[in-house]
């Protein structure tokens, strides 16, 4: 992707469709006078009395005990340096996004237009009854240190200024693994940091609570090695000055077993790594640009342990791992501070976490076959779906132990689902379908690239890395297209109309033809209908030109199924194909099917419905829970709809029975575990998150799924057609760019599995 486009996508995301990242969402009814009574006067005169006479009250009836400040004076912001308040408030809402979408925590970002550190501190406190915790962002060297210490001492919420302690808990995780995979000792270690900032300060510090010892810790600044008779030191720059006879970098690395780099980009040469002792750990955080590069780094030592900050490459150290669920911890015991017993714990409990087996959840998002503890794998991934249950305990736990806890938790395995709940988000479900489709890209036919929208979904699927694009259309229209949105890369583009896929038509005609010459096709109608691009398109995937097919934007979605059907063979054993969708919902993914194929299907068909399915869910690395709905619970009413899902049921349960399946039963009962407890506990469903949806027909299954998409916002990917034997998938008519993208990542998934199954 160019710069310019870079920079044009970039403003817009941010631009549209309304300015800005996050907003205010009401968490209470207020659609009649009554509600509204109650929300404001005279009701919340109620709650503003408890209140008054207790402080402590504002956690029982107000937002403040999940809202935390993300504050900043903008004065070092990554990458940007002093660049003010207004134009940090970008950085500070996607630090607002982080914090929901990872631990559920709700944010305001506050930018204060100061540089003067007793006005700084004077501001965040004037309004710190507002909020249960405080982070603090992007504030310069050595301010940072005084105002954080200050708030610290006079406030009695969490402050936590992350650019120093994020950084710090993910990379001391990740450098106790690391010495221990190379079984040194890490109060005999000699350690490099390069960098004297905030984040570097604290880091060392941090590792000198591990074991470190200062003297074996070399600290490197711009102007070289931080020596004790330096002039004009900081007092942070004195904790880790040296009486070592070393002046540069390069002097500093020589025998070195750690170097952590908190500077800029290349400034390691694979010459000073080859100075380092065996088995050196490699720390290189500078983004965007590391120290030194990776592939450079692991080509000229095949002992080292790698660590940068880039997702691209193993042992990312992201602060995304500790902050949200730092916090997390520290509201739900209603902590009074962030100390140093609840950072360590975060330090244990992450570097715990990446020595335990990896649910194979973890494995399909990044592409592995078995993630394990070792030299590519010292910290847990930022996608881990068990961050949100292990780390906030351990900092609760800390908290409680260490007196700064006002509401301890008595019943963990409580406060575990609590928090498991607090982390269905849809966003996940579809960074794993893009992280699977970069790690082994397919052949994707976009068979209506001539379409504005398809041809941008073309493009980021291209610039993602998520497909190799191949294009049908009108050629000169797609390419006067791509002129028009800066697509530039050089994909292939067919029409195939033209007589230059004369010899494509005809062979793939004959082929066509082979397989429908007993079914009323001659030979000339299959080579005519090859002029058309689904056709032209399924024969490509036919014939292992592709490896998926995207079609279905422009027309009607029966029209353009029904030469699929034609084509493209089913899976063995599957008379009828079927169509899922899964929407990506508050309370997690719900797989919904049929949504858009078999208008009344059978009970026999029902069954293979439910399978095929729960494979799907499988793909995603889930466990299905099913639920096959009607409008009847376990008999309570007898009719043809409901008597063949019963009888689909009956089916499984003899056949399948360890398949979590059960019905018939109503939606709502389906999806309220108390609800289900109290009136069936014999179902097999109690005590299980349902997550897949069988409907009696067509029409309850498409008008539901709809209706998710429009009236809550819940995103869609699909339908995705089930059964078929390659991977061909069609759109909604007038699908999103989104949707598209979306569908075709995961076209790709589905073409890795085929792929994987023969």
């Amino acid at each position: 992707m160019s710069d310019s486009r870079k920079r044009h996508e970039a403003l817009l995301y941010h631009a549209k469709p309304k300015p800005g990242k996050i907003e205010v969402i009401p968490t209470k009814k207020y659609a009649t006078q009554h509600d509204l009574a109650l929300a404001y006067s005279p009701g919340v005169a109620e709650p503003c009395l408890e209140i008054a006479k207790d402080k402590n009250n504002a956690y029982k009836y107000t937002s403040k005990g999940n809202l935390v400040a993300v504050i900043s004076n903008g004065t070092a912001v990554l990458g940007l340096g002093d660049i003010g308040p207004e134009a940090s408030k970008p950085v500070m809402e996607g630090k607002g996004l982080l914090f929901k979408i990872f631990a559920d925590i709700d944010v305001f970002d506050i930018e204060v237009d100061t540089t003067d550190v007793d006005k700084f501190v004077e501001t965040v406190k004037a309004i710190a009854p507002t909020f249960g915790g405080i982070n603090l962002e992007d504030i310069k060297a050595p301010e940072a240190f005084e105002i954080e210490r200050r708030l610290k001492e006079e406030l009695d919420i969490p402050v936590m200024h992350d650019d120093q302690h994020g950084t710090a808990i993910i990379s001391a995780a990740a450098l106790k693994n690391a010495i221990e995979i190379t079984q040194k000792d890490i109060s005999k270690v000699k350690i490099v940091v390069n960098g004297a900032g905030a984040a570097a300060i604290s880091c060392t510090r941090l590792y000198v609570k591990l074991g470190a010892q200062k003297e074996n810790i070399v600290m490197c600044d711009s102007k070289g090695v931080i020596r004790k008779d330096r002039d004009n030191l900081t007092s942070q720059k004195e904790e880790f000055a040296t009486n070592q006879n070393l002046n540069t970098l390069d002097d500093a690395m020589q025998n070195a077993d750690v170097f952590i780099g908190l500077s800029m980009g290349n400034v390691v040469t694979p010459e000073m790594l080859l100075t380092m002792s065996k088995d050196p750990i490699v720390f290189a955080m500078a983004n965007p640009t590391p120290e030194i590069d990776y592939d450079l780094a692991i080509a000229t030592r095949d002992d080292i342990i790698m660590a940068t900050g880039r997702s691209d490459h193993p042992n990312q150290v992201n602060n995304v791992l500790g902050f949200p669920f730092i916090f997390r911890g520290a509201l739900d015991v209603r902590a009074t501070k962030i100390n140093e017993e609840m950072k360590l714990a975060a330090v244990y409990a992450l570097a715990d976490l990446a020595k335990r087996s990896v649910p194979e959840q973890v494995n399909i998002v990044y592409d592995e076959v078995s993630l394990s503890f070792g030299r590519e794998y010292i910290i847990p991934k930022p996608f881990d779906p068990r961050l949100i249950y292990e780390i906030p305990p351990a900092i609760a736990k800390a908290a409680m132990e260490s007196g700064v806890a006002l509401e301890p938790i008595s019943d963990w395995e409580k406060y575990r689902e609590e928090l498991m709940d607090r982390s269905g988000s849809g966003s996940k479900e579809i960074r794993m379908i893009h992280n699977r489709a970069k790690s082994n890209k397919k052949r994707i036919v976009f068979a209506e690239a001539d379409h504005l929208d398809v041809l941008k979904a073309a493009q980021r699927v291209h610039e993602e890395k998520l497909g190799l694009p191949i294009l049908l259309g009108r050629k000169e229209v797609i390419l006067e297209l791509k002129e028009e949105i800066g697509f530039t890369a050089n994909v292939p583009i067919f029409d195939p109309k033209t007589d230059e896929e004369s010899e494509r038509r005809n062979r793939f005609g004959d082929a066509y033809w082979k397989s429908r010459q007993r079914k009323g096709r001659t030979l000339s109608e299959a080579k005519k209908l090859m002029r058309e691009r689904n056709y032209f398109g399924a024969m490509m995937v036919n014939e292992n030109e592709a490896d998926a097919l995207i079609t279905g934007y422009s027309r009607p979605y029966p029209s353009v199924l029904k030469p699929m059907l034609e084509l493209i063979e089913k899976d063995k054993g599957v008379s009828k194909v079927a169509a899922c969708n899964l929407m990506l919902t508050k309370q997690g993914p719900l797989f919904l099917a049929d949504t858009t194929i078999n208008i009344n299907p059978s009970a026999k068909d029902l069954v293979k419905i439910t399978q095929m399915t729960s494979n799907l869910v499988k793909m995603f690395g889930m466990k299905p829970n099913v639920a096959m709905l009607s409008f009847s619970n376990f008999g309570s009413i007898s009719t043809e709809t409901s008597n063949k899902i019963k009888e689909a049921v009956s089916y499984i349960h003899r056949h399948f029975p360890n398949a979590v399946v059960d019905g018939e039963i109503q939606a709502d009962f389906a999806l309220n575990p108390e609800m289900l407890a109290k009136e069936f506990p014999f179902s097999k469903l109690n005590g299980k998150k349902v997550n897949v949806l069988i409907f009696p027909n067509l029409e309850s299954a498409n008008i539901t799924y709809k209706l998710l998409k429009q009236v809550n916002k819940a995103e869609s990917i699909g339908p995705v057609i089930l059964g078929l034997s390659k991977a061909v998938h069609v759109l909604q008519l007038g699908a999103s760019v989104d949707e598209i993208v979306n569908m075709a990542a995961l076209a790709c998934l589905d073409a890795q599995q085929k792929e994987k199954s023969k």
